[in-house]
Parts: structure tokens; C-alpha cells; sequence
């Protein structure tokens, strides 16, 4: 885009099909700061969402530990 080139010069040039290269276009001009996400990179939200998820599931962990230390620690006393 910033060439000016044409989609089907630059696809001869990559060796790619014309619909892959609009494809990009329009995820460019949708969302020029995130456009091309992957290889481990997300957009915020996504990233945001995966956080949440992870530590959800770490607090799932530690609170079935604790319940398990409850029980443990109950019938030492009895």
C-alpha cells in the first residue's frame, strides 16, 4: 500500500495467490495496528481473555489444594 504497487504485482512478486494478498489488505485496513496476529502473538482482548483463563485455572488448583489441607489438617485434630 505504501509503494502503491498493484495486489497482482506484488502476489507475481511473493509467489502467492492475488486473493491472499487482498485478504491481507483487508485485515490491514480493518485493524492497522493488530492486522496480522499469530506466531503466539494475540490482540489485546484475545490476550486479555487467555490471561484470565490461565489464572482462573491456577485459582482452581490452589483452591482444591487448600481443600485438601482442610482435610488433612481436620482429622490430625480428632
Amino acid at each position: 500500500l505504501e509503494e502503491g504497487k498493484v495486489a497482482s504485482q506484488v502476489a507475481r512478486d511473493l509467489g502467492i495467490s492475488q486473493k491472499t494478498v487482498y485478504g491481507w489488505v483487508a485485515q490491514y485496513k480493518n485493524d492497522p495496528k493488530h492486522a496480522f496476529v499469530g506466531s503466539g502473538n494475540l490482540k489485546p482482548d484475545a490476550q486479555a481473555t487467555r490471561d484470565l483463563e490461565r489464572e482462573n485455572r491456577e485459582l482452581r488448583e490452589e483452591l482444591e489444594i487448600l481443600k485438601k489441607a482442610v482435610c488433612i489438617f481436620s482429622n490430625d485434630r480428632k
